[in-house]
């Protein structure tokens, strides 16, 4: 881990996590006007902004041309830390109290490092991995080094519509030395409160922060601004579109949305959607690879109704151009009397050896020819379960 030389005090007592969006920026910048009457003594406070690489550009803008000024201003000690691997090992990006920008990336990041090399998504199910794993667990690390054994408070961003995320909060807690604190609940800011006082305060439409490749606008009924915010930044809408053509290459179930894909809602005929498109087709321009997928979905062993944790292997079989790759599987598929199944728009082509039955447990084997991104992975148990669940064709 790395810090710059003298930014602490070795005395903070109060941690405030800064995400850069709405709510938590709301935070910062009413609590900066008058820190004392918050309770707040900023010599002995920490801001945390846990950097996850995939913000959107305005977060960031809005984020530098107002929030750095009152850091600079009031000398409050900002750290920006970010996952050095997929190890929980931490390194400290910046660490200062005259910030003048905010960090882009860190040596890893959840949509390179995680999501496109193992060639999958963000679940909408369950708990959300992706900010444990980029933000939660790095916060907890930079704390556990910089307090040790001393107790101490934290701010959390959550505004009074998240009453639930504060309770789930609380109990998640493994650190008996920490209070978590959440100011907004207890001012009853909600969201729109949060937006009207950046707008009274920066005249600027302070944007919803979460990554270009979140999962949750379609739960959180922000799927029309989402897309709005995609043909704004045609760039970045391609990147994501490769990311779930990837994912859904692999695995036809994968799509961003659960069974809505971000490639459906954008339209070839429509004026506004081509930029989109186009820069999804120069991110399939460049090499692909040919794989090889099983996948072994098994019965739960808790409960043998259910489906249980699904175990997959990828092997990258061969690399070329995307067109030579697919007239290759075509002609081994077609010897072979595999079923193939060709996107003669972006060029995929995929040949099943074997699908999935419709009882538990089952697997399934395919070869199919997707961007090269993801990388070979494997279980070391795989091949056993494999041999055994193979004969489970059902």
């Amino acid at each position: 881990m790395t810090t710059a030389s003298g930014a602490g005090t070795g005395d903070t007592e109060l941690v405030i996590n800064w995400g850069l969006g709405v709510d938590s920026s709301a935070y910062l910048v009413k609590m900066l006007e008058d820190p004392p009457a918050h309770g707040v003594d900023l010599a002995r406070t920490m801001v945390i902004h846990q950097i996850t690489g995939s913000e959107w550009p305005n977060t960031y803008a809005h984020a530098e041309q107002h929030v750095l000024p009152l850091l600079r201003e009031r000398r409050v000690r900002l750290v920006q830390v970010a996952r050095a691997s997929r190890a929980l090992e931490i390194v400290v990006m910046d660490d200062s109290r005259r910030p003048e920008r905010i960090v882009r990336r860190g040596p890893w990041t959840l949509e390179e490092d995680e999501y496109e090399a193992n060639g999958t998504v963000p679940q909408q199910g369950g708990i959300r991995l992706c900010s444990l794993h980029a933000k939660g667990e790095v916060g907890d690390a930079l704390i556990a080094q910089e307090i040790g054994g001393r107790p101490f408070r934290q701010v959390m961003g959550f505004n009074a519509d998240e009453i639930p995320r504060s309770l789930r909060d609380r109990g998640a807690s493994k650190n008996p030395l920490r209070q978590g604190v959440y100011p907004l609940i207890e001012w009853g800011w909600g969201r729109e409160r949060c937006e009207a006082f950046l707008y009274e305060r920066f005249g600027v439409r302070w944007e919803k922060s979460y990554c270009t490749f979140c999962c949750f606008p379609i739960s959180m009924g922000a799927m029309a601004a989402h897309l709005d915010r995609m043909r704004a930044h045609p760039d970045i809408a391609g990147r994501v579109l490769r990311l779930e053509y990837t994912s859904v290459s692999l695995n036809p179930k994968a799509r961003l949305f659960g069974r809505d894909s971000l490639l459906e809602k954008f339209d070839p005929d429509r004026p506004a959607d081509r930029p989109v498109l186009a820069a999804f087709e120069k991110e399939l321009a460049g090499p692909w690879a040919l794989y090889h997928v099983r996948r072994i979905l098994p019965v739960a062993k808790a409960d043998p109704t259910r489906r249980g944790r699904a175990l997959r292997s990828v092997e990258r079989v061969d690399v070329g151009r995307a067109s030579a790759l697919g007239r290759r599987l075509r002609s081994v598929s077609a010897r072979h009397g595999m079923p193939v199944e060709v996107d003669e728009r972006y060029g995929r082509v995929r040949a099943w050896v074997q699908r999935r039955g419709p009882a538990l447990p089952t697997v399934e084997e395919l070869m199919v020819t997707a961007p090269l991104y993801v990388r070979d992975k494997q279980v070391s148990h795989f091949e056993r379960a494999w041999a055994e669940h193979r004969g489970s064709r059902s």
